[in-house]
């Protein structure tokens, strides 16, 4: 895999966006693999296609590419909120790849593979919308709060500018499809409490470590007045799932 970016392909066009576009979507063309199924290449849809970017021709997964000049950060921009809580509720939805490059050493720095169940409607938020002046006055954006992406759902293809080893990264994917839901609410919970668990440094953590969150927990969730229930029932789910290993009273660790 070759992390330079290549300005070539971008030199006849004026517009900043677009160059970035060219120049982002042409080195994936190039470069990426499918982190999926392992094949080698993967394809560009056509630009007048909407559902996705690219798409591997082996396995027929679905990516689209979020890519920033600098580091991704707690949150990264997007489209229409309505178009983008509609697009990650569909089980059509592509899967998605966030690239961070500089254009300073044209290097891709970071790239990141994120599997489309590890997204809620939570991890969209909503901007405001435009005001009077703009040309699309009212239009409401999001931002993707990319920290809220649980760590297991934030693969790491490219990392500080190396690329990490391929079979590493497939048993990160294989892990990730491990603990898939498709039933939104279910899944919800699921990465809800796992994100407090990885909220806690230790590799081992207790019941009562889980219940400090409660008060997390009932700000997402107002009309559920049953959390500590909730909590005991998703660190089941992701015992079971193989993520976390339980060691009797109360005692758990992280897998």
């Amino acid at each position: 895999m070759n992390l330079h970016l290549d300005s070539y392909q971008t030199e006849k066009y004026k517009s900043a966006s677009q160059k970035a576009r060219i120049l982002t979507e042409s080195w994936v063309g190039s470069n990426l693999y499918c982190p999926v199924c392992g094949n080698d290449a993967l394809y560009h849809f056509p630009n007048n296609m909407k559902v996705a970017d690219f798409y591997c021709p082996a396995c027929m997964e679905q990516y689209e590419l979020k890519s920033k000049n600098g580091k991704l950060g707690h949150k990264i921009a997007d489209g229409a909120y309505d178009t983008f809580v509609q697009r990650i509720t569909d089980k059509t939805s592509p899967d998605f790849v966030f690239m961070s490059y500089d254009t300073g050493d044209m290097m891709v720095h970071q790239l990141y593979f994120v599997p489309k169940f590890f997204f809620v409607p939570s991890i969209a938020e909503k901007r405001k919308p435009l005001g009077e002046k703009a040309k699309r006055c009212g239009w409401v954006g999001c931002n993707i709060l990319y920290d809220q992406i649980p760590l297991q759902g934030r693969i790491a293809i490219v990392k500080d500018t190396q690329e990490v080893d391929r079979q590493l990264v497939r048993e990160s994917v294989k892990r990730a499809f491990g603990i898939r839901i498709d039933n939104l609410e279910s899944r919800g919970w699921m990465f809800d409490v796992l994100h407090c668990i990885n909220g806690i440094a230790s590799s081992e953590f207790t019941l009562s470590q889980m219940y400090q969150f409660e008060k997390v927990l009932e700000m997402k969730y107002p009309s559920n007045h049953n959390i500590r229930p909730k909590i005991r029932q998703q660190l089941q789910v992701l015992r079971d799932r193989g993520i976390i290993e339980f060691l009797g009273n109360g005692n758990y660790r992280k897998v």
